[in-house]
């Protein structure tokens, strides 16, 4: 049996949540209990924070920038796809399109918003993650990296993605329920960095 290429792993988790995720956020829900709106997307989300520092730990700081543009990338290729079929003609006999529409079209600002917060949020992430990384050790590196970029990426995701076609209050409260469930999550997975082994030089970190 071949052993298992964590970075390869790593980098199709990753892709696969960030597309995933932008999908998801077409829905606004409602946090049982909290009863506050958060879009779908920041469920599965907040996972790509520590993914991407499985693939910087494994493949290094270039391999981790250059997946967070390919992710990027990816997702315009999902978006143009998606407008590409729901311009088609839909066949007499199929009676959805108008859900197509409703569901897979508005991705296209989400997909917007997610570009510009990913990539700004995920670089800083590489860039805090490699610097305390190397000042103290991986599981600090995570917490650090993890709870700044979640921030950064909050914000701007929020703010260009749902403001102005929803309601203000609306926006704020996924604001806070995007940093609140990131941070959770994010929290649980930071000790799961230790399971990942460094398989880089020191410098490539």
């Amino acid at each position: 049996m071949k052993k298992l290429n964590i970075a390869l792993l790593s980098s199709s988790l990753y892709v696969a949540a960030q597309l995933i995720a932008n999908v998801l956020s077409t829905k606004i829900a409602l946090i049982p209990f909290l009863n506050i709106a958060i879009d779908g997307g920041t469920i599965i989300y907040p996972l790509t924070f520590t993914l991407r520092d499985f693939v910087h730990k494994t493949w290094g700081k270039k391999n981790a920038r250059q997946l967070v543009i390919i992710a990027a990338l990816l997702n315009l290729v999902m978006f143009f796809f998606f407008w590409l079929i729901g311009k088609l003609t839909p066949d007499p006999a199929w009676g959805n399109q108008a859900a197509y529409d409703a569901i897979l079209l508005p991705v296209g600002r989400i997909v917007l918003a997610s570009i510009i917060a990913q990539v700004i949020s995920e670089l800083a992430d590489t860039e805090i993650f490699s610097m305390i990384y190397k000042k103290m050790n991986d599981t600090w590196a995570v917490l650090f990296s993890n709870s700044a970029s979640l921030i950064i990426d909050s914000l701007i995701f929020t703010v260009v993605a749902f403001l102005g076609s929803l309601p203000l209050v609306t926006v704020a409260q996924i604001l806070i329920s995007n940093i609140l469930v990131k941070f959770v999550i994010s929290l649980i997975s930071v000790p799961t960095i230790k399971l990942v082994p460094r398989l880089v030089e020191y410098d490539e970190m």
